[in-house]
C-alpha cells in the first residue's frame, strides 16, 4: 500500500480501504494449480507443538489452545509482522492490515482471508483433524501469493503439529531501494518468520498446558484488534516517531 519511515499510519482508514481491493495476482497461474507463471517460492514448514491421547481433540488440550491462537493471529512474531483487523467480522472474507518490519522500515500490506479449514482428512500419516485458515495478497502488497496456517492432530498417534504452507513471489515495487532490499532479504525474512512462529506457538501452547493463561490480542476503543498482544514499541521507535511527528 504505502511505505513509511518510522511513521504512524491511520490503521482504521487503511483497513477500510482494503475492502475495494482485489487480489494482486491470478490464482489460476499459481504453483498449486500446476500452471506456474514466473518465479515462485513454495514453502512448507511444520513443527510438533503438543501431544494428546489418540482420538478426537481433548477439551482444553493443546489442539484447542493452538486453534484459538491461530484464530486470533496471536502466534505471529511481532518483531517481523503485526496485524490489525475487525474482530466482529466473519473470519472468511476478513481483511487484515499487516505491518511488515525490517530495521527502521515499516511496510503496510493488505491481505484477505479467502479460505477457512475445519475438517477431518485422510492422509498418508493417517486420519487428521485440521483447523486453520489462509490469506491471499491484495493490490498494493509487496508480494503476490497465499499463506496457510493449520493446527493438525493425528487422530491415531495424538501428535499435535502447526504447519505453515504457501507460495509467493515479489510483486512490482516501484521504489528501487525497496525493490533491491526485498530481492535480497525478502525470502530470508519469510523463512525467519516461519521459524519464529513455530517456536512461539510451541512455547505458548506448552505454557497453557502448565497452567498459564493464553494471551489475547488488544481490542482498541474503535473496535480494531491489534495482534499479537503485548507489543510495546522500542524506545528508539518512540523517539523517532516523536521527532518525525511531534505530538504523535
Amino acid at each position: 500500500m504505502r511505505e513509511w519511515l518510522l511513521g504512524p499510519v491511520d490503521e482504521a482508514a487503511a483497513l477500510d480501504d482494503l475492502a475495494g481491493r482485489g487480489l494482486n495476482y491470478d490464482p489460476a497461474r499459481a504453483p498449486e494449480d500446476g500452471r506456474p507463471e514466473g518465479r515462485w517460492h513454495v514453502d512448507s514448514v511444520a513443527a510438533v507443538i503438543g501431544q494428546e491421547p489418540p482420538g478426537d481433540p481433548v477439551a482444553g488440550g493443546p489442539w484447542e489452545r493452538a486453534r484459538q491462537l491461530v484464530g486470533q493471529y496471536e502466534f505471529a512474531d511481532a518483531r517481523i509482522l503485526r496485524a490489525v483487523y475487525h474482530d466482529d467480522r466473519p473470519l472468511l472474507g476478513r481483511d487484515m492490515l499487516l505491518e511488515g518490519r525490517f530495521l527502521f522500515l515499516r511496510f503496510y500490506l493488505g491481505v484477505r482471508i479467502t479460505g477457512v479449514i475445519d475438517e477431518t482428512r485422510q492422509t498418508s500419516a493417517g486420519r487428521e483433524r485440521v483447523s486453520g485458515w489462509c490469506y491471499q495478497t491484495l493490490a498494493g502488497h509487496l508480494e503476490q501469493g497465499r499463506l496457510s496456517y493449520e493446527v493438525i492432530k493425528n487422530l491415531g498417534t495424538g501428535q499435535i503439529a502447526f504447519r505453515v504452507t504457501g507460495y509467493s513471489r515479489r510483486s512490482r515495487i516501484p521504489n528501487p531501494l525497496v525493490r533491491w532490499g526485498f530481492r535480497v532479504f525478502g525470502h530470508w525474512m519469510q523463512q525467519r518468520f516461519y521459524r519464529n512462529v513455530q517456536t512461539r506457538m510451541a512455547v505458548l501452547v506448552q505454557k497453557s498446558q502448565s497452567g498459564g493463561v493464553l494471551p489475547s490480542p488488544e481490542i482498541r476503543p474503535d473496535g480494531l484488534v491489534l495482534a499479537p498482544s503485548g507489543v510495546e514499541p522500542h524506545p528508539a521507535e518512540r523517539l523517532a516517531v516523536g521527532l518525525l511527528h511531534p505530538g504523535a
